[in-house]
């Protein structure tokens, strides 16, 4: 059973900072953590995630602005989001891939992030 619980989204204005985090709470097993994010009408884009290796990916629009992080040993996900800007309003959400295979992800319930 894995549940993802995600937080610190709202509304900010461009150029402000935002911590969302997500509490993973689960047993066994090893994943790798992510976020995604979706606007309305549009596919959901991976932002950020840690590959199995321990690196860490993001996507282009994001670099030098957003930077995931994770604390083991409270299993909790970040992301650190500077420099908003209003593209990056959007649900945003944690997901969890078992033994870091995508066809074995989990989703949380989304939190939002408007950014005027």
């Amino acid at each position: 059973h894995v549940q993802l619980v995600e937080s610190g989204g709202g509304s900010v204005q461009a150029g402000g900072p935002l911590r969302l985090s997500c509490a993973a709470h689960y047993t066994y097993s090893w994943y790798c953590l992510g976020w995604f994010r979706q606007v309305p009408g549009k596919e959901r884009e991976l932002v950020a995630s840690f590959k199995g290796d321990g690196s860490t990916s993001y996507v282009d629009s994001v670099k030098g602005r957003f930077t995931i992080s994770q604390d083991n040993a409270k299993r909790t996900l970040y992301l650190q989001m500077d420099s908003l800007m209003p593209e990056d309003t959007a649900m945003y959400y944690c997901v969890a891939d078992r033994l870091c295979e995508s066809r074995n992800r989990y989703w949380g319930q989304g939190t939002q992030v408007t950014v005027s």
